[in-house]
C-alpha cells in the first residue's frame, strides 16, 4: 500500500500557519508528499522544502486573486495538489496547513486505509474534527463548526476539491462514499496571534467576499479581537498532539471564555441537548455519504 500526503499553502509564515507540524503530523504514515506552493512572499517554499527533502515534491502555484466568491480559489489550489499526485498510490491523505492528526491516531489510520484498500465502493474515510479558538484551552461547540470531513481519498482524478476546499466530490458533484475512522483532525485556524490573526482575517475574506462586504464586515484595526468575535466554546481537556508542544509553548497572548456566557437561540440548543443525549444531531449537513 502506498500513501501519498498533499495540501496547500500560501504566505505560511506572514499569517503564522502550523504548516509545518501539519505536515509532519501525517508524514511517517506517508511514502511521499505533494504540496501545491501559491505565490508567496515570505519564504513559504524554502520553509516546506526544509521539513523533509527526500519526500516532500513542491508544486510551485500562482493563485488567482480574482476568484472572490466562496472560497473557490482553495478548492482550485487544492486540485492542483492532487493533479500531481503519483500514480502508482492507493490513498491521498489530505491536511490543510492549520490542521494537525494527534500521534496517537496514527496507528488507526493506517488500520482503516489497509482494512478498505480493495474495496472499491470506499471513496474515502472519514475523520471527527476539534476546532480551537482564541487559544489552545477551548474548542467549538458541534452545533456551530462542522463535526466530520473527509481527509482521505482514494487516488482518482475524478475527485475534486468542492466548494472552498473543505471537502470533495467525485466528478465534480457526487458526495463520496466513505468509512469513518477512529481518528481527530485538530483544527487551530483559529488559534494564533492576534495581529496575525487580524492579518488572516482581512486577506481571506477577499477569497470569499467582495471590497464591498470586507468594507462593511471585517474592521480594520492592529489585533484581532477574540473576546468581541468569540462563540459558544468549552474547555479542552485532552492532550494536544507532541508536535504542537513547543508552539503551544510560546504563545504570547491570553484568551479566557466564561462558558456560563454560552448561548444558543432554541432550535441550536435543542440540537446541541439531543445530540448530547443520542449522538446524532438533528438537520446537519453532511459533505459525504457514509456506507
Amino acid at each position: 500500500m502506498k500513501v501519498t500526503g498533499f495540501s496547500f499553502v500560501r504566505n505560511a509564515v506572514k499569517f503564522d500557519y502550523p504548516v509545518v507540524e501539519a505536515i509532519k503530523s501525517i508524514l511517517p504514515i506517508c511514502d511521499d508528499f505533494i504540496v501545491a506552493v501559491g505565490d508567496s512572499e515570505d519564504g513559504t517554499e524554502e520553509l516546506i522544502k526544509s521539513i523533509a527533502p527526500d519526500k516532500i515534491t513542491v508544486v510551485p502555484t500562482i493563485w488567482d486573486d480574482s476568484l472572490r466568491e466562496g472560497g473557490k480559489v482553495l478548492a482550485v489550489e487544492t486540485d492542483k495538489a492532487i493533479q500531481a499526485l503519483p500514480n502508482d498510490s492507493d490513498w491521498a491523505f489530505y491536511i490543510q496547513g492549520d490542521e494537525v492528526v494527534h500521534e496517537k491516531y496514527l496507528d488507526n489510520i493506517v488500520a482503516a486505509m489497509h482494512k478498505w484498500k480493495d474495496d472499491e465502493r470506499v471513496q474515502g474515510l472519514l475523520f471527527d474534527y476539534k476546532h480551537f479558538y482564541g487559544s489552545y484551552d477551548y474548542i467549538g461547540s458541534p452545533v456551530n463548526w462542522y463535526r466530520r470531513e473527509i481527509r482521505v481519498i482514494r487516488n482518482d482524478k475524478r475527485i475534486h476539491s468542492y466548494k472552498d476546499a473543505q471537502g470533495f466530490r467525485y466528478d465534480g458533484t457526487e458526495k463520496l462514499n466513505v468509512k469513518h475512522v477512529d481518528a481527530e483532525i485538530f483544527h487551530y485556524g483559529w488559534v494564533r496571534k492576534p495581529e496575525a490573526m487580524q492579518k488572516k482575517s482581512e486577506i481571506m475574506n477577499r477569497y470569499w467576499h467582495n471590497d464591498e462586504w470586507i468594507d462593511k464586515n471585517v474592521k480594520k484595526r492592529q489585533e484581532y479581537d477574540y473576546a468581541e468575535e468569540h462563540r459558544n466554546l468549552y474547555p479542552f481537556t485532552g492532550t494536544h498532539p507532541q508536535l504542537m508542544h513547543e508552539r503551544i509553548e510560546r504563545l504570547n497572548w491570553e484568551f479566557k471564555h466564561d462558558v456560563a456566557k454560552n448561548h444558543y437561540p432554541f432550535k441550536k440548543w435543542l440540537k446541541l441537548k439531543i445530540f448530547e443525549l443520542t449522538g446524532y444531531m438533528p438537520g446537519e449537513y453532511k459533505n459525504y455519504k457514509e456506507i
